[in-house]
Formats: structure tokens, sequence, C-alpha cells
């Protein structure tokens, strides 16, 4: 899983060791930033999984979202919440931007969002399946086809980045399908669960102070 919401161009530096007090309404996270430059080998998988993995074509962004939040909410994913359907509608339909669903048995359970926009490079943008699917097996299946999907380009590099707002197993699954950690950086943003883009009661591991 992964929660998206860094800015392209974020490059910051902390120079202060200590606690550092956030202004009311905000929330912090540590972003680990991962990549591959070589394809790893395949992570194992569960037999009669059921699984299919399809490339949805331009998206309509109410489905988007819909699945979007079905999966992030528990984590505060909330960046494509806040963009508007001219800007979102815009991003899903650009070619660079490859966005597949996980489903079993007709159900949809997972999202994987491909970012193939800066050449020689492959971003894993969002992956993640619906909480009743964690430890299921479903992402092992969904990774496998990412990367291989993402790898059939020959970029240079993948990467991904997740933060510890995401599930505490989020960087050792990302490294045991061959990510590695390279970068760590901090993110400040305003709370999303006060201004009701999210759930009041959303990662209660993260509680809101209001």
């Amino acid at each position: 899983m992964t929660a998206s919401n860094l800015p392209a161009d974020a490059s910051p530096t902390l120079n202060l060791n200590g606690y550092t007090a956030l202004p009311p309404g905000k929330i912090a996270a540590i972003v680990t930033m991962l990549e591959m430059t070589a394809r790893p080998p395949a992570l194992p998988e569960k037999a009669d999984h059921g699984l299919s993995l399809t490339r949805v074509e331009a998206p309509a962004p109410a489905w988007y979202r819909a699945l979007f939040r079905r999966i992030g909410e528990p984590w505060l994913w909330f960046s494509r919440l806040r963009q508007s359907d001219a800007e979102l509608g815009a991003l899903l339909a650009d070619p660079g931007t490859h966005v597949y669903v996980l489903t079993r048995g007709g159900d949809e359970i997972g999202l994987v969002e491909l970012d193939f926009r800066q050449p020689g490079e492959v971003e894993l943008a969002f992956f993640g399946v619906v909480p009743e699917r964690v430890g299921s097996g479903a992402g092992s299946f969904m990774m496998n086809r990412a990367l291989a999907l993402a790898w059939a380009s020959a970029p240079r590099r993948v990467h991904v980045h997740t933060c510890t707002l995401d599930s505490q197993g989020a960087v050792a699954f990302y490294m045991r399908a061959g990510f590695r950690p390279y970068e760590r950086l901090i993110e400040v943003a305003d709370d999303p669960r006060l201004s009701g883009l999210l759930a009041a009661d959303a990662a209660p591991h993260a509680p809101l102070l209001d």
C-alpha cells in the first residue's frame, strides 16, 4: 500500500533533532522512498487464488475515487480525493497513467496505478488492496503483475514511497518484492478528517486532534 500524497518536487531537509510541534489541524508522517534498478524474482503466490488484474482505460473519476477511498481510508490516503473531477479526469486519461483493478469473483478488491510519465522511470503511484484482503496473498499476486507491467517498458528504475500512516508492514512488503529504501522524508499536511474529506474515525492509529 502506498499513500502517494508527496509533491513531485518535494525535497525538504531537517536540521534539528528533538520534537517539533505541529500547528493545529496538521498531520505528519515519515516517508520512506524505495526503488529497484533491475527486475526482481517474483514473490511466492498462493495456488487457486482466483484473482485477476485488468487495466481500466481512462477510468471515471467517481469510480476511481470510490475504490481509492475503500482501500486507502484506513491509511489516510487523500491526495486523489482533493482533486477536482477535471484534474483527476485529466490525470487518469493521460496515456502515461495506467490504472489496473484487482478482482476476485467479480469483486473489485485492489488498485494499482503506474505512472510512466517520467522518461526512463516508472512510479508505483498507488498500490493497495481492500482491508479485508490484507494478508490474503492478494498483494503478492498484484505486485508480481504490477512489476511485470512496469519492467516491460525497460525503465532505468521503478520506484515507490510509503509512509508511517500506512500499514506497518508496507516497507517490509516492498523490500520483499525487491525494492530498496534510499531516502527518508517528513511530510506535513492538513488532516483530511477535519474537512470531512475522510471519516473522523478513519486511521485510529493516528488519532484525530481537533
